[in-house]
């Protein structure tokens, strides 16, 4: 059963990391995703997603420890929620907010399974990415909470999944399921309304975030503009 509410007024906006696109010197790369990370749970962003994939298990946990731990001293736990991209181990181990899914990693019920014995079920959150309607149907019956859906338009960062989803197939998705969807993909400033107008409970994104000079200024533009 999803913990969140679709209807929710205030966007759910969700920071995906990617310290590889702060500094080609890994150890300033370290430096400076800290010190988005805390700007992101101090400006109020709903969810940190925590996607670090070249890292090894023991690092990415360090940087997800960290991430908890920033989060947890600038703001209430119950506002921020620290989620991992595709490691449940690591989602586990660090006792993190949730894990966020790949279309190829395990289904969201296999995951409840075996979330369901720690007794963690009805605080972690078990997100899926999204890229067809077909997919979003299948991972809401899987039992996810929440679904990110794109990309929605052009970005780098997605390029890999081919030409951009748009936004009447945004809105199919969005009104095909239960869930709240975010959308993710070239998200900015001035198209992110957009998304929410198609039916979207909120948008995901890697540089709004963390390429923002006034981090606090774009969360509070977001929630106003999409209210």
């Amino acid at each position: 059963m999803s913990l969140l509410n679709k209807s929710a007024r205030a966007p759910l906006l969700c920071y995906v990391t990617d310290r590889s696109l702060l500094a080609a010197d890994s150890v300033e790369a370290r430096k400076l995703l800290s010190q988005k990370i805390a700007a992101a749970a101090a400006a109020g962003v709903d969810w940190i997603q925590i996607r670090e994939k070249d890292l090894s298990g023991r690092e990415w946990s360090a940087v997800t420890r960290e991430a908890l731990h920033l989060a947890a001293s600038r703001t209430a736990p119950s506002r921020v929620k620290v989620l991992v991209n595709d490691r449940l181990d690591i989602a586990l181990a660090t006792k993190a907010g949730g894990v966020h899914l790949g279309e190829k990693n395990l289904p969201p019920e296999e995951v409840r399974r075996l979330v369901k014995p720690l007794q963690r079920e009805e605080d972690f959150l078990i997100g899926v990415s999204c890229h067809s309607l077909e997919a979003a149907k299948t991972a809401e019956r899987g039992g996810a909470d929440y679904l990110i859906f794109g990309p929605v338009f052009t970005t780098p960062s997605k390029a890999a999944y081919g030409a951009p989803q748009g936004l009447n197939r945004l809105a199919a998705v969005c009104h095909a399921v239960a869930l709240p969807v975010l959308a993710i993909g070239g998200i900015t400033l001035e198209n992110a309304s957009t998304c929410i107008s198609a039916g979207a409970s909120g948008i995901a994104a890697i540089r709004l975030f963390q390429d923002a000079p006034d981090l606090a200024a774009v969360v509070r533009t977001l929630q106003e503009r999409s209210a």
